[in-house]
């Protein structure tokens, strides 16, 4: 009995003695965006998924892209619109493949998409699209981070059964001028107090494993989370734009 109080005294002495658990290697918005944004870039390229939920409303997508220092290309199908609609977006230009109801009397099933644009397609769905893929983009909610984030907590964690760093940062859309996340109109800093929650959780080389941007905020009574994963980094992907002879 004495010889099992002593091995417990031992027991609970190294125990009382252990070194903390790690903190979070970032706790300014600013290092850990910049940081973020070097391993995506020096990354090259990911698989990701995206989930939209909004109330009872579900879309859900996946493609790859690739990153580097001339900015993102991507390829990804999506149920955005109530059926699979593959979008491509090469050297700063969105592709959509059109439905065959919806192609020109040529019947090219590519078109340009912008949320400006004049033709009937963009006009109806080019700001959801240039949203959606924006939002595909880590970049952009790293650029966020950077110009008007604070973090508010921060915890090292496992996602998916990987080790990751988990930030909540809050973003001053007063800060952010017109470049809002997912694409919330101007009136939004006013009907959330001027505050944005985004989760963030990085892998061990500060690479995005997940982003979460939670719209709940602005639409009171419902929940609505935008989604992105993030895997396969460095993988082979084949990201190119449609061919000339097929875009109308």
């Amino acid at each position: 009995m004495r010889k099992a109080a002593v091995v417990l005294l031992f027991a609970l002495l190294a125990s009382a003695c252990s070194d903390p658990p790690p903190r979070p290697a970032f706790e300014d918005a600013r290092a850990l965006a910049d940081a973020a944004t070097a391993a995506t870039t020096s990354g090259g390229s990911a698989k990701f998924t995206t989930d939209v939920a909004v109330g009872s409303v579900r879309s859900k997508g996946q493609g790859q892209a690739r990153f580097g220092d001339g900015g993102t290309a991507q390829v990804m199908t999506t149920d955005f619109l109530g059926e699979p609609v593959e979008l491509r977006l090469v050297a700063g230009k969105l592709y959509a493949k059109l439905p065959e109801g919806s192609r020109d009397e040529a019947g090219k099933p590519w078109t340009v998409v912008a949320a400006d644009g004049t033709d009937s397609f963009s006009e109806v769905a080019g700001g959801s699209l240039t949203q959606l893929a924006e939002q595909n983009d880590p970049a952009h909610t790293l650029r966020e981070i950077r110009t008007a984030g604070t973090i508010v907590a921060a915890e090292r964690t496992n996602l998916g059964g990987v080790p990751a760093e988990h930030y909540r940062i809050d973003l001053d859309l007063a800060r952010l001028g017109t470049d809002l996340p997912a694409g919330l109109p101007p009136d939004a800093a006013g009907r959330v107090g001027g505050k944005f929650p985004v989760e963030l959780w990085l892998d061990q080389t500060h690479r995005p494993l997940q982003i979460v941007l939670n719209l709940s905020p602005i639409l009171p009574g419902s929940e609505a989370r935008i989604t992105t994963r993030y895997s396969d980094w460095g993988s082979p992907v084949d990201v190119q734009p449609p061919p000339a002879g097929e875009v109308g």
